[in-house]
């Protein structure tokens, strides 16, 4: 398990959240697939609700506004020291702002960016919350994905953004892993522009039963890779994400 219990470095993804257009489903769908409870904050926050595991918020959920296109998606959120100062960095190096930097009451200052192939994600200078306060186990993410139709430039934007590091992965596979200059890895970046989610499940075939039980569909059946068992899988609304059961931490 992984306790998050304060602030993380720049550039590393700290929260997730989604806009659905029927919140009593999703919370249905998610609660049973990942274990998850859920606070409603309230008429003043918009019935944001915060997605507990073991009483520990993981991510976010919201009902879409009725005048947003009938899209939905899981946004993730990268770390920002400084989000105002990011988000110049960004805009910079060819980002589209889609939501200025704002505060959020007292949690924290946020922003919506595009980045130059289109793939929006999120910024989160934590205060009084800091973000995802568990992951890397069943129930949290494990992982962030970028698919994109050009690899080359989205690379170097978030080089140029966040000082990742850039890691082809060995072999054909035109697959590059996004890692922070201490060494820790962030995402990857892959051959429709969108930044993916991959929650950790205990058991990645069960969890496709689930998943199909509760509504959603199954883009690729589980399959064995080196970091572990997984299938991409969609909600009841055409969601895309990822469920993984992560393989076993070498020993040392």
């Amino acid at each position: 398990m992984t306790q998050v219990t304060s602030n993380v470095a720049e550039g590393t993804p700290n929260w997730l959240d989604i806009g659905v257009p029927d919140i009593d489903r999703a919370r249905t769908f998610y609660g049973t697939l990942l274990g998850w409870e859920f606070q409603d904050a309230g008429p003043e926050a918009g019935h944001y609700n915060q997605c507990l595991l073991r009483g520990e918020s993981v991510a976010g959920m919201m009902l879409n506004p009725e005048d947003q296109p009938d899209v939905y998606w899981w946004a993730v959120y990268f770390a920002a020291d400084d989000c105002d100062g990011v988000v110049k960095r960004a805009a910079d190096a060819g980002a589209e702002v889609v939501v200025p930097a704002m505060d959020v009451m007292d949690l924290g200052r946020m922003a919506i960016l595009k980045d130059p192939q289109g793939g929006q994600f999120g910024l989160w200078e934590g205060r009084s919350h800091p973000g995802s306060r568990i992951v890397n186990e069943p129930g949290s993410f494990v992982w962030n994905e970028l698919v994109t139709t050009d690899s080359g430039p989205a690379c170097e934007f978030y080089k140029a953004v966040f000082g990742y590091e850039l890691e082809p992965m060995p072999g054909d596979m035109d697959y590059t892993v996004l890692r922070r200059p201490d060494g820790r890895y962030v995402g990857g970046d892959g051959p429709v522009p969108s930044w993916t989610t991959t929650f950790a499940v205990d058991d990645a075939d069960a969890a496709v039963r689930t998943v199909r039980d509760g509504g959603g569909t199954v883009d690729s059946e589980p399959v064995d890779s080196p970091y572990g068992r997984y299938a991409a899988v969609r909600d009841p609304f055409g969601v895309p994400f990822n469920v993984m059961k992560p393989a076993p931490e070498p020993e040392v």
